[in-house]
């Protein structure tokens, strides 16, 4: 707040402004104004912040990153502790793998390694969009020395659906079925490729009926935003 304040006074000093006029055209009293130049106005909304900036010059921009401090619930834990669990002890684990770029607040849920390969890992309770989701993962591979990615989820009704479609759309992309994943995992082998591997449901917890099958040719009736 104190840059952004500094920010503002030097715009509207350059552009010969003077705070009462910076008032007239924003709505925002002179005393608001001078607080937020002077960086004493740690509270003040984004909206105001806009007006300032637009009124001697300048746009504010705000963009959402990936931070170190993701709220991991039970459900996330549970998949991560499970899929760990059935690992050869041969293998190696790391949890919160950051991206290896500079700057980079990314980071995979988990990484595990064998010998000659590694594989992020990523735990999905409630996949929704099926694009808007292979886009992270994608994004994330890209930027990683990985050998691909294991996409951890559990066999509820939502999940099971949402596989359907993702096969349909992005299957391509995963190409080893997850009981083999899991399998060679067990072993202490390579995957030998990336795989969306479905837990089974957690005991006392009842998946729901399974969804029809598809015929073939047939798009499942579920819709899919489009890139963007």
């Amino acid at each position: 707040m104190i840059r952004i304040g500094q920010e503002l006074r030097e715009a509207r000093r350059d552009r010969g402004l003077s705070i009462d006029a910076v008032a007239r055209a924003t709505g925002v009293s002179n005393a608001e104004i001078s607080r937020v130049e002077r960086g004493l106005a740690p509270k003040v909304p984004v909206l105001t912040l806009a007006k300032m900036a637009g009124a001697v010059g300048l746009d504010l921009s705000a963009r959402l990153y990936s931070g170190d401090g993701v709220v991991r619930d039970s459900a996330q834990v549970a998949l991560l502790r499970e899929l760990r669990g059935g690992l050869h002890r041969s293998l190696g684990w790391a949890a919160e793998v950051p991206i290896p770029l500079p700057g980079d607040r990314r980071a995979w849920d988990a990484v595990v390694s064998g010998a000659s390969w590694r594989y992020g890992i990523e735990a999905e309770t409630s996949p929704r969009d099926v694009q808007a989701f292979q886009r992270r993962v994608v994004g994330k591979l890209r930027d990683s020395d990985l050998s691909g990615v294991l996409v951890v989820m559990r066999g509820t009704r939502r999940v099971r659906e949402f596989v359907r479609v993702a096969m349909v759309v992005i299957g391509d992309a995963y190409p080893v079925p997850g009981r083999v994943a899991l399998r060679r995992l067990a072993a202490g082998e390579d995957p030998a490729g990336s795989s969306l591997v479905i837990l089974p449901p957690r005991r006392g917890v009842r998946p729901g009926p399974a969804p029809p099958r598809l015929r073939e040719g047939q798009v499942p009736p579920v819709r899919v935003l489009p890139p963007g």
